[in-house]
């Protein structure tokens, strides 16, 4: 049997970063199919957008944290 194994602290990253990334992308297709339906309702729409920038920004400090700083 396989013993449980823990994920270290880059492991959980990388798998946030990865389910982050999916939502973001699956937000990007939602925002596009509304606006090429023209069934766009603005609120909806302005959260979406809201909730697609939140992603990007938590995506971009997980990338920031992954990337060691390298000095020139």
């Amino acid at each position: 049997m396989n013993a449980p194994h823990e994920l270290n602290h880059e492991e959980v990253l990388r798998v946030k970063l990865e389910v982050f990334k999916r939502e973001h992308r699956d937000l990007d297709d939602a925002i596009t199919a509304m606006a090429d339906r023209g069934t766009s309702d603005q609120l909806t729409m302005v959260r979406l957008k809201k909730r697609k920038l939140a992603l990007k920004d938590q995506i971009a400090r997980i990338e920031d944290e992954l990337t060691p700083d390298i000095i020139a």
